[in-house]
């Protein structure tokens, strides 16, 4: 935990975190004692106006029975006819009936009603709270249903607010009887109860209907106005809106006129959503209260209409009165943590009615603007001690793939249920107007956030506005869809507009006018809406069960221990609901993928239409008929244009877009139940359980020998003073962070998604498992990497165009080796530089090559193709003259590759003339000196095999390099001298030749067929060491200086020791033990199972400060005697030891080491392809991918540079990697440095991979095929530096190669494990009996002629043979056992074995 809370430190200390607040503002009327305006400030009505509403809530309700002779109470109100104007008689024409009517009481005497219910006596009991309205005034029976025994006795209920609730508690403000028989419908925010008040047989059903709300009087309405804010300068990525104070008040700020001994009511809490031109939402949070106001700023018209001043006797003041406005304090932020929000203005406004204080409040706000940031993974929880007694915590929000927003799907199914909430899921998605509101300004947010969240990946592209203040009322009169939330108050003045559907959150109800025609879920699609409806069913009856308790008010106990306990069920099935809609949008939209249009062409007008880029018709055809109807509406709506749109050419959602469509993989739309698995699938918060402690600002010191008194205290809400204000504290270095999510700070800039990461995860534990596909899974990513630094590639390159032609041809290498990509990185990659360096046409045959493939490009690749294909500077629109160039230079080329092979041969000719003219006179002038080279052979022996030195097979130097040409055979030689393909044929055949490639094998190869049917030369061994080199030596001296040593050798070598059972394992081995896990650095030894984390050895041999002139090989031999020299007596395969002394670097490269070079030497950690593909991504998303090109690459990041380099390197990738270990290097600069994008000549550089370790451990005992070099005194890189055990003896490796050879492989393995003994007493080995025994065969035959693959064939057999009589596992104890099938499988995909 400490280094844990070090590291988060020095993480602080690098980056600013992102701050939760960004501002705090006040807002209500001018506070500077000025006069109030005349002028009251109403809104323009929106809508018809209705009739004032009554100033008093009901105070009590009655029931009076006509037919006793009762009569209406005074201060009653009768309710006589229904809302429709139709009379009412409850239980009319009945013998016995008393004809019960209702009455209700205005007033404010006493505490208001707050809800009405109908009680049917003996079939239940009256709800907790409720009292049961049993007798008339009169002290007669109550009961509402007409008399007789079937008929249950009928009671009203109702439940009273508390005493002492106050003037601003809601209650029960009208009344109202229905006749749905009459075709009467429930008014608009009423509430309509469900039981029937006329049960029996006769009369038509009657039902009670009642209206809360906010009974106000003397009541003075202005525009809010911004009284404070702090910070007082604009940030300029965030800037403060204009419109905040009336958001913060959307009411208005209002004057009040109370009565003196009303108490204050409790704050009110609400929020609010900006939304930015680009889209970006900025949330508020406001918390309202009212604060006495002074009676001298009201004018005589103003006081009368508060009802301050008596109405008859003019000027007269009336006493108990009391003058109240309505203040708000709130935040603003880029982060919807309303409950934090909350908790701080609550504090605040706690703090500003209390004292004294020794802080002022403008200490508390800045404090928490400036020191409180949002949780991040390096901060998951923040604990946040505002003052011994109030705490708030942060968490850091569930890591999800769906945008974060404000919203909260319990609330919406809690308001509505499951049916409703399907039925406006369905009018958002046909883009219907919705007016949602409510008397809780804090639940509209949240529901009108989960409306515009529901139906993702769809962006609601039309007016939203959750709050609406009043002043912007008129956008409900607007002719384009909307989703305005609003007080429900507003409903008190005007009627509903006629086309809009309202929703009311308090009554649950959905309000549709007469002449819209309400809308039907019988038009989605049939079986997705079955199970939508019933997982919101099953979710709906689980919400009971859930605590819904004030979290502000926890204790610090609760919120460092129980917090996430208590809340986890309640976040569940909020993940739940959201998760079920996310399936019915994913069921909707399923193949949608499969009608997109690319562009492959040169864009036009139009280009971007949605009919070009989607197939609408296909698409609607593909649906069932029965949904026809919505699918018709949702194609033409504004927000699947624009879905459509993004996933044509990309947008900032192209993640969220990419998960929607791995859900719509996931999902089936035939099935009736949902899939077990979720499609939102969360991560893992960081494993820290660090907690970040956020102290409250400290306390001015007191003046010594005096205790420190408090000296703030506030009537109200003070004037926000700037002096008292903190200032913050700028860490050195640190940038701010400029919103929730970071941009790229380089484009083009390769990235994947968090979604596009977890699938690799889990293609590649899938693939652990498989030998074969493991392989192919490493190879993938290796690929990945390299298309990672294609970015920097292309900048650096001479020609960018031909770098893009480069990269095409790697993807086409990929495609023909098979290669699994576990994303679409290499393709995206390529089309984003297409389009940055306007090449259209290769992308169009990109994306044709991954169709081609089988590769259907996600989102994120298909927007950059598009983009590509658009914004690319095509090539001009008629290419005739261009085109008949083209076809005239092909002709010519066509031409020119027809006589090629006439040339050839005439060169061929003339150099065989030559040679036998020169020979002929050599021997006219010394043949009575000298032997004959060869002697005559005889026509019974034909040849067997034919090789060069090194064991390579002889090309011609006048053919084209890399091509073998065949030989002409000796028969026709016509008598002229034969060649070293003759010259270097063995009297009877080798057993190393079972070991030899089936290319390279006797009788398989063109030139050894024609030597063998037409020769009758016989070839002696005595005079097989003096044959010619001098074709091998014309072609290692055709090419111009390459006998020049390169400035700079590169050597690395991944073999590494594992230090439990002191054992190598090598490359292949490595790749085997490595774990599907992206952090994961530990590979598994093959013979011990202990994890250790290999190494990548790296030694650097620069000689350029000497720069010495070239030298002939023969000079740099370390004064052997048998070293070969060009042009003279070459060795052949029976001479081993000059043979392999060839295969030494230094005598291919023509030195050996008689320039002073400098060596360094160095080991860094050997990353799995996995590992260091996040590393790689972490650096190019911090650094940019321009850190790839700059020669302080290997300095500033070693251990991703080797392993790159090491992997491009074995690929056999190009790079600008080796350029940049010479840029980087500490030799003389050239005259005029070049720039990080001029490289140096890459011939200069020369790369080196080896199999086995760099510096060998002069404790250990020497490998076989070091000493059969020693033996064989074949100069080496690295002389052996310790004592050579005398058992190990030229005797024992001549018979391991001899069984080798015999196809006697257990007998080699039995030889080798008797001669070293056993385990405790006996030699060790580092290195296993089967990589002994293969690198000795490599050794001694040379790696181009030894066919591996037969080779572990035999060892295979070998070993089984060996198991039956010795045993497996001792033959494992004594490591005798071969690599695994997985190993043997990533050697066989990595490429061609590495060098000895």
């Amino acid at each position: 935990m400490k280094a844990d809370a070090v590291s988060e430190g020095g993480a602080m200390a690098e980056e600013r975190p992102p701050r939760l607040v960004d501002y705090f503002v006040i807002a209500g009327l001018a506070g500077n004692g000025a006069p109030i305006p005349e002028e009251t400030w109403v809104p323009e009505p929106s809508g018809p106006l209705r009739p004032p509403r009554p100033a008093e809530p009901i105070t009590d309700v009655a029931v009076i029975a006509r037919a006793l002779g009762e009569e209406v109470p005074q201060g009653y109100t009768c309710i006589q006819a229904s809302a429709g104007g139709h009379p009412l008689e409850l239980s009319a024409g009945l013998l016995g009936g008393t004809q019960p009517v209702i009455c209700y009481r205005r007033g404010r005497d006493r505490p208001p009603l707050v809800e009405l219910g109908v009680l049917y006596e003996g079939k239940e009991r009256p709800k907790p709270g409720f009292q049961v309205l049993a007798t008339t005034p009169y002290s007669h029976s109550a009961n509402l249903a007409p008399p007789g025994p079937g008929h249950p006795r009928t009671y009203l209920t109702y439940r009273r607010a508390a005493e002492g609730a106050g003037l601003h508690a809601l209650g029960i403000t009208d009344l109202c009887l229905v006749l749905p028989s009459k075709g009467e419908g429930t008014p608009h925010t009423y509430c309509r109860l469900p039981r029937n008040l006329n049960p029996g047989m006769w009369g038509p059903a009657v039902y009670l209907c009642y209206k809360v709300g906010l009974a106000k009087a003397n009541t003075l309405v202005y525009e809010a106005e911004l009284l404070g804010r702090y910070p007082e300068e604009d940030n300029e990525a965030f800037p403060l809106p204009e419109s905040v104070p009336v958001f913060c008040l959307p009411m208005g700020a209002t004057i009040e006129c109370w009565p003196a001994q009303t108490k204050y009511p409790v704050p009110v809490f609400s929020t609010f959503v900006l939304t930015g031109a680009a889209g970006d939402k900025v949330y508020g949070a406001a918390l309202q209260f009212y604060e006495a106001f002074p009676r001298t700023r009201l004018s005589e018209r103003q006081a009368r209409a508060l009802g301050l001043l008596s109405a008859v006797e003019r000027g007269r003041a009336l006493g108990g009165r009391a003058v109240r406005s309505r203040r708000a304090i709130a935040v603003l932020s880029r982060w919807p943590a309303f409950p934090a929000f909350r908790a701080f203005l609550t504090f605040l406004y706690r703090y500003s009615v209390s004292g004294p204080h020794r802080l002022p409040l403008e200490a508390h706000i800045s404090h928490f603007i400036h020191n409180v940031p949002f949780p991040s993974p390096q901060r998951p929880r923040i604990l946040v001690q505002m003052s011994p007694y109030d705490n708030l915590l942060l968490c850091q929000p569930v890591s999800s793939p769906l945008p974060l927003s404000g919203a909260s799907f319990l609330q919406l199914l809690q308001s509505l249920g499951p049916e409703l909430a399907i039925t406006l899921l369905l009018a958002v998605l046909t883009e219907h107007k919705l007016l949602v509101h409510s008397l809780r300004p804090d639940l509209l947010t949240s529901v009108c956030e989960a409306l515009v969240s529901m139906i993702f990946p769809l962006h609601w592209q039309c007016p939203y506005i959750p709050l609406c203040p009043l002043v912007l009322a008129d956008v409900l009169s607007a002719p384009v869809p909307f989703i305005v939330g609003i007080h429900s108050s507003y409903f008190d003045l005007h009627d509903p507009p006629v086309d809009v559907i309202c929703v009311d959150l308090d009554t649950n109800t959905l309000f549709h006018t007469e002449e819209k025609k309400p809308l039907s879920p019988r038009i989605l699609p049939r079986r997705p809406y079955k199970v939508l409806l019933t997982t919101l069913t099953n979710l709906y009856q689980q919400l009971d069960q859930t605590y819904t308790g004030p979290e502000e008010e926890a204790s610090l106990e609760f919120l460092l221990t129980d917090y996430e306990a208590v809340c986890g069920r309640r976040a569940q099935l909020e993940r739940e609901v959201q998760g079920a809609f996310l399936r019915f949008m994913a069921c909707l939209l399923k193949g949608y993928r499969d009608f997109l249009r690319p562009l492959t062409q040169a864009p036009s007008e139009g280009s971007r239409d949605v009919d070009n880029l989607f197939f609408l018709q296909g698409f609607l055809k593909s649906r069932e008929r029965s949904s026809h109807k919505l699918y018709s509406q949702l194609l033409h709506t504004q927000m699947f244009s624009q879905f459509i749109e993004e996933c044509s050419f990309g947008s900032a959602r192209h993640a969220a877009l990419e998960f929607f469509d791995s859900c719509v993989d996931k999902v089936h739309p035939e099935q009736e139940k949902p899939e077990p698995t979720p499609l939102v699938e969360l991560e893992e918060l960081s494993g820290s359980e660090l907690t970040v402690f956020i102290t409250p600002p400290e306390e001015p010191p007191a003046p010594e020998g005096s205790e420190s008194t408090p000296q703030y205290c506030y009537d109200g809400f003070p004037e926000l003073r700037a002096e008292l204000f903190e200032s913050p504290q700028e860490q050195p270095g640190a940038l701010p962070v400029p919103g929730p999510s970071r941009s790229a700070p380089s484009s083009p800039a390769p990235r994947r998604t968090k979604q596009e990461m977890k699938i690799a995860q889990r293609m590649a534990q899938k693939s652990a498992a498989v030998p074969e596909l493991w392989a192919r899974c490493l190879l993938g990513h290796c690929y990945g990497l390299w298309f990672l630094c294609l970015p920097a590639y292309v900048r650096s390159a001479p020609s960018r165009v031909r770098a893009l032609q480069t990269a095409y041809q790697v993807l086409r290498q990929m495609e023909s080796r098979k290669v699994v990509l576990p994303d679409e990185v290499c393709y995206r990659v390529l089309m984003q530089l297409c389009s940055h360096y306007g090449q259209p046409v290769l992308s169009v045959r990109v994306m044709l090559d991954m169709r081609r493939a089988g590769i259907v490009p996600n989102t994120i690749t298909y927007g950059y193709y598009n983009k590509a294909v658009l914004e690319g500077k095509w090539p001009s629109g008629t290419p005739g003259g261009r085109l008949r160039w083209a076809k005239l230079r092909n002709v010519v080329l066509g031409a020119a590759q027809f006589r090629q092979p006439l040339r050839e041969r005439r060169q061929r000719w003339q150099r065989q003339k030559q040679e036998e003219e020169a020979e002929t006179a050599a021997q006219e002038a010394g043949g009575s000196q000298t032997e004959p080279y060869l002697e005559r052979p005889s026509p019974t022996r034909p040849l067997q095999r034919q090789t060069t030195w090194a064991g390579r097979s002889l090309r011609d130097p006048a053919s084209p390099a890399g091509r073998l040409v065949k030989s002409g055979s000796l028969g026709s030689a016509r008598g002229a001298q034969p060649t070293v393909e003759a010259a270097v044929a063995h009297t009877r055949r080798s057993p190393m030749d079972s070991l030899l490639r089936p290319r390279e094998r006797p009788g398989s190869t063109a030139s050894e067929s024609s030597a063998s049917l037409g020769s009758e030369w016989d070839l002696s061994e005595s005079s097989l060491s003096s044959v010619s080199l001098r074709h091998s030596s014309e072609r290692l001296s055709d090419t111009p200086g390459s006998l020049q040593p390169p400035s700079l050798e590169i050597l690395l070598s991944s073999c590494s020791l594992c230090r439990a059972c002191d054992s190598l394992v090598y490359d292949e081995e490595i790749m085997a033990g490595w774990a599907p896990d992206d952090s994961n650095l530990n590979t598994t030894c093959p013979f011990c199972t202990c994890p250790f984390v290999p190494l990548l050895s790296v030694q650097t041999f620069d000689s350029r400060p000497s720069a010495p002139s070239p030298k002939p090989a023969s000079a740099g031999a370390s004064g052997s005697k048998d070293a070969p020299v060009p042009g003279g007596p070459g060795p052949v395969l029976s001479d081993r030891r000059l043979c392999l002394a060839l295969d030494e670097p230094q005598l291919c490269n023509g030195h050996v080491g008689g320039t002073s070079r400098r060596v360094e030497s160095g080991a860094w950690a050997y990353l799995s392809p996995l590992v260091l593909r996040k590393e790689l991504e972490s650096l190019v998303e911090n650094e940019g991918s321009e850190v790839l090109a700059l020669p302080e690459l290997p300095a500033a990041h070693p251990i991703i540079f080797w392993n790159l380099l090491w992997y491009f390197q074995r690929l056999r990738l190009p790079s600008i990697l080796p350029c940049l270990v010479l840029a980087s290097c500490d030799g003389p600069p050239p005259p005029q440095a070049p720039s990080p994008w001029i490289m140096p000549d890459p011939a200069s550089v020369q790369v080196r991979l080896l199999w086995d370790v760099l510096t060998p451990d002069p404790n250990s005992c020497p490998p076989l095929y070091v000493l059969w070099r020693v033996h064989s005194q074949i100069p080496q890189r690295v002389v052996w530096p310790g004592p050579v055990p005398a058992s190990l003896s030229l005797a024992l490796l001549e018979s391991v190669l001899r069984h080798v050879g015999l196809n006697e492989v257990h007998k080699a393995i039995g030889l080798l494990l008797e001669t070293l003994g056993p385990p405790p007493t006996g030699l060790h080995l580092q290195r296993g009996i089967y990589r002994e025994i293969l690198f000795l065969t490599l050794a001694a035959l040379g790696k181009d002629h030894v066919d591996i693959v037969a080779f572990d064939k035999k060892y295979k057999s070998a070993f089984n043979k060996l198991a039956s009589s010795t045993g497996k596992e001792e033959l494992r104890q004594r490591r005798a056992q071969m690599p695994t099938p997985k190993a043997i499988d990533c050697r066989k995909y990595f490429g061609a074995p590495l060098e000895c």
